[in-house]
């Protein structure tokens, strides 16, 4: 069985950001998801730091209301991999879950680290590309030319481990 992860879909997140379109590709997935009776699981960072726009004491960290109405599950996470120090693992194996597609923010962080840890406890993994984004450009690593998202999914797509897709090729998987 498949599982949909949403990952940091968060008010600190979308609302610093033009993130129209990633959302509705991630709405239309979840529908999918709920759709075929599949486990929508949704991801709240948690940031201790005050400055932090996902800070746990702030609106900044509750999960968007464009989305969260969808989430039949809700993982709590204070590091970028979904699977540190959380109860995911057990959740997945009590839904029988043995294929995770990723979505969500940040596409660096988060959807990498969570993707590849899955992929590290024996998940098979398929990333959609054009259903993450990010806060941030090429500009803040130093590289003005980089494009976060095509370097990410071009990394794991070439792993060989990790299927990457963009939301076009999912519907004609």
């Amino acid at each position: 069985m498949k599982a949909l992860f949403v990952i940091d879909v968060q008010n600190g997140i979308v609302e610093n950001g033009d993130f129209t379109e990633e959302l509705e590709k991630m709405e239309q997935l979840i529908k999918d998801f709920k759709q075929h009776n599949e486990p929508v699981i949704f991801f709240r960072h948690l940031d201790t730091e005050k400055e932090s726009a996902l800070y746990e004491a702030s609106g900044g960290a509750d999960l968007h209301d464009s989305l969260r109405h969808y989430a039949d599950y809700i993982v709590e996470k204070r590091t970028p991999s979904g699977f540190f120090r959380t109860d995911l693992e057990e959740l997945l194996k009590e839904n029988q879950i043995e294929h995770v597609v990723i979505t969500g923010f940040n596409t660096e962080f988060c959807c990498m680290f969570t993707a590849i840890a899955a992929y590290d406890r024996g998940y098979k993994v398929t990333f959609i590309e054009d259903a993450t984004g990010t806060l941030n450009n090429g500009e803040t690593y130093e590289m003005n030319d980089l494009d976060i998202r095509d370097f990410v999914a071009t990394v794991l797509h070439w792993s060989e481990a990790i299927e990457v897709l963009d939301y076009e090729e999912y519907w004609e998987d």
